[in-house]
């Protein structure tokens, strides 16, 4: 069970889940946050200490590094992403390793009511034995993506150590701000420089993933009439009854994450915020399909328009924003990226599991921009909460896949 990797992966992860790299999506900054700098920064010293070439950090906050070729061909590029999910506390972050975990109930020192059971985590009960890292119990791991980060930098390392190792051209990015949609800068695609590229972004052994959400974000202002509670008889609008209406209007029982799976999509509110003079709020709308995810976007105009009209004394607008769009629009014009990881899955007898991820990566949006970019697995599991934990045997496996697949991408 124990591999040549696992060393240097339960290191790297527990060194970078102890550094507070939160993004802000309320934060205008390129980085969204200057936290970020602290990991960036490090991956910069890191990769010039494993002997990278061309190591930078860009103007809009990405690490770049190159491993160069010892054969032809294609450039191939990993990359994983910094910043860790704003939903949850991720600052004072202690990271733990569990060794030969014995299959049983893992409790946590800083919330003695907090329990991770195999009995509700069927993927941890295949676990036992394996050595797995976790927070205290305050706040999430960070193995969303740090376990993804020690995945490229052990992979990478090895490959400089080992220069009979027939591989083409590797390209290296750390990005920021992924959890909040803004990973991909524009100026990224020509400078990253690949013919192809793999995101270190999933959880379960074996995924590979090709097929993303679409989505969108929505901003819904509605400005009432402010006026003195005491004299507000036929006078006063209020935006926070407005915004309720709104909230309670879009359907509820079938279209909200905690409703819907598979290839459902939904829209959820992940925001408000104000008082009675004026509301925001604040949604995210995902969908497989271009036209589902367009549709959304009416519903919940229509939704605005109907309360508009029911008070036409209050200003309601509804703005929608682009994030980013389904992979598996461009990627099914030439699956060679997504084939050869399969490829590599099988050559570690590992067998691959693809299915539509419900949520998105750097690589939907580099996929967008001409830059073929499936997700491979990295072991992270119960993301963006308390809960999270990451087993090291399957970051080994992660990298022993990749490893296979930069000399299969030589072959070809």
């Amino acid at each position: 069970m124990k591999t040549q990797f696992d060393q240097a992966l339960q290191d790297r992860l527990i060194r970078y889940a102890a550094i507070d790299s939160q993004s802000d999506e309320t934060s205008p900054s390129s980085p969204s946050t200057a936290i970020q700098f602290d990991m960036l920064n490090l991956m910069v010293e890191e990769l010039k200490e494993i002997g990278a070439s061309d190591v930078e950090l860009t103007d809009y906050g990405t690490v770049l590094a190159t491993v160069p070729g010892t054969a032809e061909g294609p450039t191939v590029g990993f990359l994983a992403h910094v910043d860790t999910a704003p939903q949850f506390n991720a600052a004072g972050v202690k990271p733990r390793l569990i060794q030969g975990y014995n299959g049983g109930d893992i409790t946590f020192p800083d919330n003695p009511d907090l329990v991770l059971s195999p009995k509700e985590h069927p993927y941890l009960a295949g676990k036992e034995g394996h050595d797995l890292i976790t927070a205290s119990g305050t706040t999430l791991l960070g193995a969303d993506d740090k376990a993804g980060i020690a995945v490229v930098m052990t992979l990478a390392q090895h490959l400089i150590d080992n220069p009979e190792i027939p591989h083409g051209p590797i390209r290296i990015a750390f990005t920021p701000d992924e959890e909040i949609g803004r990973g991909v800068d524009p100026h990224l695609p020509q400078d990253l420089g690949v013919d192809f590229a793999y995101t270190l972004d999933g959880s379960d052994v074996g995924e590979i993933i090709y097929e993303s959400f679409s989505a969108d974000r929505a901003v819904v202002t509605i400005k009432g009439v402010s006026i003195h509670p005491g004299w507000a008889k036929e006078k006063l609008v209020n935006a926070a009854h407005l915004a309720a209406k709104i909230v309670q209007t879009l359907p509820q029982a079938t279209m909200t994450p905690e409703t819907t799976d598979e290839r459902e999509g939904f829209l959820h509110v992940t925001d408000m915020s104000g008082g009675s003079s004026e509301m925001e709020i604040k949604l995210i709308l995902r969908d497989f399909e271009r036209d589902g995810l367009a549709a959304k976007g009416e519903l919940l105009r229509k939704v605005c328009e109907a309360v508009q009209a029911s008070e036409p004394r209050a200003e309601i607008s509804c703005e929608i924003y682009p994030q980013y769009r389904n992979m598996r629009y461009w990627l099914e014009e030439d699956m060679t990226p997504v084939d050869l990881a399969l490829e590599a899955c099988r050559a570690n007898g590992i067998e691959p599991i693809s299915v539509p991820i419900r949520g998105g990566t750097d690589g939907s949006r580099l996929t967008e921009l001409g830059v073929p970019t499936p997700n491979i697995f990295c072991g992270m599991q119960c993301v963006h909460g308390p809960l999270e934990w990451v087993s090291v045997q399957d970051m080994a496996a992660a990298t022993n896949v990749c490893l296979t697949l930069a000399q299969l991408a030589a072959r070809k």
